[in-house]
Parts: C-alpha cells; sequence; structure tokens
C-alpha cells in the first residue's frame, strides 16, 4: 500500500510593488548651507512572507528613490539618488476575529547613494551609505463596505542606532580616499544625532479581479554629524498592485 502524501505548510507569499511621487526638501550643509526643496520619485517592492497557522512574518523592502530640488532663488539644484534595503522579522497578533492583526518587530536597514549640488565646483558630490536596526509596527485592518473587501494598513519605523559614512567638515573625499586621511568617518547614529522616521499608509481594494494600493509615504531621514548637518524629507503619493500567491510542498 502506498504511502499517503502529506503537505506541510503553505508558504504564503503578499508582494506589491508601488511607485510614488511627492513633495521633497533636502538640506546637506557639506555642500551647501541652503534648504532645496522639489519634488521626489519612488519605486518601492514591499514583499511579506509568512506560513499557515505561524505567528511569525518575514518583510523585505527594496526602494529607490530620485529626488530633483532647488534653492529659493531657483538657480541653483541639488539631485539625490538613494537605495534602501529593509529586512525585518515581525510577530504577529489576531484580534477582533481576525478583523485586526498587529505585527511588532524591528528591521535593518541598509542605504548607499549620492547628493549632487550642480553649483559646486570643487565638492559637487556627497556620498550616502549607512546601516541601521529600527523598531517597527504593523498595523492591519480588513474590512468591507457594500461587499468590496478593503484593506487598510498601517506601517512605522524609527531607527535607534547604526553606523553612517561623513566626511568631516571641511574635509575633502580627495584627503580621505586619496591621502587615506582618516577623521572619524565612520560614525555611530543614534536617536540623538540621527532622528529619523518612515510611516506608510495604504489601502488595497479589488476591481476587474486586480487588487490595487494607493496611499501615502512619509520619509524622514536626518542626522547631525561631523559639525554637519543633513536632511530629507518628503510626502508621497504611492500607487501600486498586490499579488497574493502560495506555495505547496508536497512530502511523500
Amino acid at each position: 500500500m502506498a504511502q499517503e502524501e502529506r503537505a506541510i505548510p503553505q508558504r504564503i507569499t503578499t508582494k506589491s510593488d508601488m511607485i510614488g511621487y511627492g513633495q521633497a526638501s533636502l538640506l546637506d550643509t557639506y555642500l551647501s548651507a541652503e534648504t532645496y526643496t522639489g519634488y521626489r520619485i519612488d519605486y518601492l517592492s514591499h514583499i511579506m512572507r509568512t506560513k499557515e497557522e505561524s505567528r511569525w512574518m518575514q518583510l523585505k523592502i527594496h526602494q529607490g528613490n530620485f529626488t530633483y530640488a532647488k534653492n529659493r532663488a531657483k538657480n541653483a539644484y541639488e539631485m539625490e539618488g538613494m537605495y534602501q534595503f529593509e529586512y525585518g522579522v515581525f510577530y504577529q497578533w489576531q484580534l477582533f476575529e481576525k478583523h485586526l492583526q498587529l505585527m511588532t518587530g524591528g528591521k535593518m536597514n541598509l542605504h548607499a547613494g549620492a547628493l549632487y549640488n550642480g553649483r559646486n565646483g570643487n565638492n559637487p558630490m556627497q556620498a550616502k551609505l549607512g546601516v541601521n536596526i529600527a523598531p517597527a509596527l504593523i498595523l492591519s485592518y480588513a474590512l468591507k463596505i457594500q461587499k468590496v473587501p478593503l484593506q487598510l494598513r498601517y506601517e512605522l519605523s524609527t531607527p535607534i542606532v547604526g553606523m553612517m559614512f561623513s566626511p568631516n567638515y571641511g574635509q575633502s573625499y580627495y584627503e580621505i580616499f586619496s591621502r587615506g586621511d582618516y577623521d572619524h568617518n565612520i560614525v555611530c547614529t543614534h536617536l540623538g544625532n540621527a532622528p529619523a522616521l518612515k510611516q506608510l499608509v495604504t489601502l488595497d481594494f479589488t476591481l476587474w479581479k486586480t487588487t490595487f494600493r494607493v496611499g501615502y509615504l512619509g520619509d524622514y531621514q536626518q542626522a547631525n554629524v561631523n559639525n554637519l548637518k543633513y536632511h530629507s524629507y518628503s510626502n508621497s503619493l504611492v500607487i501600486g498592485l498586490v499579488k497574493k500567491f502560495t506555495l505547496t510542498h508536497i512530502l511523500p
């Protein structure tokens, strides 16, 4: 008699690809003492993975953004490009007959990019590189309006400790990389010198058998290290598509 096949718990993946557009503010006193304002474009790949009957969830986020901003006189501009990778682990609670999901955990964030000032001649560019650890919270609420299923979600994270690269005040990149003059260029970051916050509010709804996502992304990054100040603030509208699929392994 053949041995019956048995299935292990399904792996459930929810993937969303989003694009965003909104207002942005840039300041980097290594390049300029002025604040530049303009627009920002984002792309986000948001992937959540869990298993049936498991309370643990993994989150991966790939985010790329481009910012173009001008000074108050509109005679100078800055451009910033940034890539961020986030990996998080969360524990889930099902509340109110599973209508509300509360997920708490933490994320590791790695970011790399560059900021360019079109007005500077000697030091036109500033490199951005860092890593941090951030506690995070996700709330997800399922509801129906006129028999239309909706999913409302809120995500919040704020880094508490990390490391970043930064030149010192008055130090050139030539001194750092050509002459090898190290001057506290790897800096420990924490809530005191690099307070930051990221929040994402989204609504998922299904039309024509396709699940859409709309929402708001608020990304507020800043640092005050080596006598240099930096901030990148943005408020963006995001839209995208959501796909949910399962993978079942059959064991003989």
